[in-house]
């Protein structure tokens, strides 16, 4: 291969173009960037290579997430929720292009909100990033609009079943700009008020678990319950364990570079990270299969899953932080802790159909309280960080740090993402609750007129219930008569 040692290549920035001047160091085998005021940067090709790597696995994470809520839901509803996948992953990168970035990143913000420095990616190219000096700010951009997509896609299992999908278009964008940018700058960036602050998460306890979970639950409250919510209507098991165990796969998979690629580099911390990462998602599988297995005496494959998706949660905000044998407790604590936290719903009465209050928001909270106790200094500096650690280090403030975190991002988006669905609710074409014949026929024969699978089964989940409403069912039983049933 050829060396490229000198490089000079037109970019755009701040609305006009200009040269930037990359070169190689033979000794080093480094990337140097040079300003034309003499600015320097001096960055790794193996941690770029290793940030962008990781940015295509957290990408597969997205589908994955709409695989997992697809497979837990009716089949009439199957479709939709892995077209939304996309659809967000869509929205999230227009959004993050045109000011999103630039809300969470901006070095000139303040320390709850970034400004708009780097509106529609202005200045964010060669220049070093804020995570980590040894990477272009462009690399840094492009891996953390993986996490800012991934996010409001869990939230919005929480409308499952009963929303329109084109107002969820706008709920995205608004989300995220409202939600989860100012989470993430004050979580993130050197700025903010929760970095200064000394809180501990490496890779979105709060930014991306809490904020996701607490919004799925002010989505249920504000969508209200399904049609025939208590009875045996909604009795179901999941309706493809298939594609939950696809979800599972491409998330846990994924989740090695949601958490080894937040180390920003490819060194010791970030393997350690992927270490812990597998160690607790393994543990949580075994533990909630364990807790559910005492009650029907069956081995449950959604019930592994479940437990490896509370694992995967608790550990993200200490993954960089935390040793091997802290990373089985936190697999228990978030197998044990989730699962009993799904029965919250029954409790307090709202329809969390895919229990992600449960996983997310509990299990984000159960992981920064055991990062508070278990960070270990020891660990951070394995790339050179330098922290206090937790109480395992006999820093014992840090458990108040964690706990004004998770409290603030579980307040704020509860609160934000509710006054979202309320503004939307009074703006004309942006009600979000569908119609109850909607519901009964399913979101993918109404909202988008194309089907995951074929018509078999069908006209089953259509029969009227023993609650009545047998007028919906009469109404469309006549036109899905006409309807061939290909096997």
């Amino acid at each position: 291969m050829p060396m490229i040692t000198d490089s000079w290549i037109p970019a755009s920035s701040a609305g006009k173009n200009t040269m930037v001047n990359i070169t190689s160091d033979p000794a080093s085998a480094s990337l140097v960037w040079t300003s034309s005021d003499g600015e320097t940067g001096i960055y790794s090709p193996g941690d770029i290579a290793w940030v962008l790597a990781s940015t295509a696995l957290v990408w597969i994470m997205v589908p994955g997430v709409g695989f997992f809520y697809s497979g837990l839901l009716r089949r009439k509803n199957a479709l939709s929720m892995i077209y939304l996948s996309m659809m967000t992953l869509a929205v999230v990168s227009f959004q993050w292009f045109f000011w999103g970035y630039s809300l969470a990143f901006s070095d000139t913000g303040s320390s709850f909100l970034g400004d708009l420095k780097h509106f529609g990616l202005m200045g964010v190219l060669e220049r070093p990033s804020m995570g980590n000096p040894r990477i272009p700010a462009i690399v840094f951009c492009i891996y953390q609009l993986m996490f800012a997509a991934i996010t409001p896609m869990l939230a919005v299992g929480g409308f499952a079943e009963r929303a329109h999908l084109g107002p969820l278009i706008v709920f995205v964008f608004a989300w995220s700009t409202l939600v989860y940018d100012p989470i993430a700058c004050w979580t993130w960036n050197s700025h903010g008020w929760g970095f200064k602050l000394g809180n501990l998460d490496f890779a979105g306890g709060t930014p991306v678990h809490i904020s996701s979970g607490t919004a799925a639950l002010a989505i249920s409250f504000y969508m209200r319950k399904r049609r025939g919510y208590g009875t045996e209507a909604l009795a179901y098991k999941p309706h493809n364990t298939t594609f939950v165990i696809l979800g599972t796969v491409l998330l846990w998979f994924g989740w090695f570079g949601f958490n080894g690629g937040s180390a920003l580099a490819a060194n010791l911390r970030a393997a350690q990270a992927c270490i812990v990462t597998n160690l607790s998602a393994s543990v949580g599988g075994l533990t909630w299969m364990l807790w559910d297995y005492r009650i029907e005496r069956k081995w449950s494959a959604v019930g592994f899953c479940s437990g490896a998706i509370a694992g995967l949660v608790a550990i993200t905000p200490g993954s960089g932080y935390v040793g091997a044998p802290a990373a089985v407790l936190f697999g228990f604590m978030a197998g044990t802790v989730c699962n009993f936290a799904t029965q919250l719903k029954f409790l307090v009465g709202y329809d969390d159909s895919l229990d992600i209050f449960a996983s997310h928001a509990v299990g984000g909270i159960v992981g920064n309280i055991l990062t508070a106790l278990f960070a270990q200094k020891s660990i951070a500096a394995f790339d050179g960080t330098d922290i206090a650690g937790g109480w395992i280090d006999h820093h014992y403030i840090q458990l108040a740090y964690h706990i004004a975190d998770s409290s603030a991002g579980l307040a704020y988006s509860f609160v934000m993402t509710t006054i979202i669905l309320w503004i939307m609710h009074f703006i004309p074409g942006l009600r979000l609750r569908v119609p109850e014949q909607t519901e009964l026929i399913g979101i993918d024969e109404c909202e988008m007129g194309e089907y995951a699978y074929d018509f078999v089964g069908l006209q089953t989940e259509l029969q009227p219930q023993s609650y009545g409403h047998s007028n919906s069912y009469e109404l469309r039983n006549s036109e899905l008569k006409d309807r061939s049933s290909p096997i």
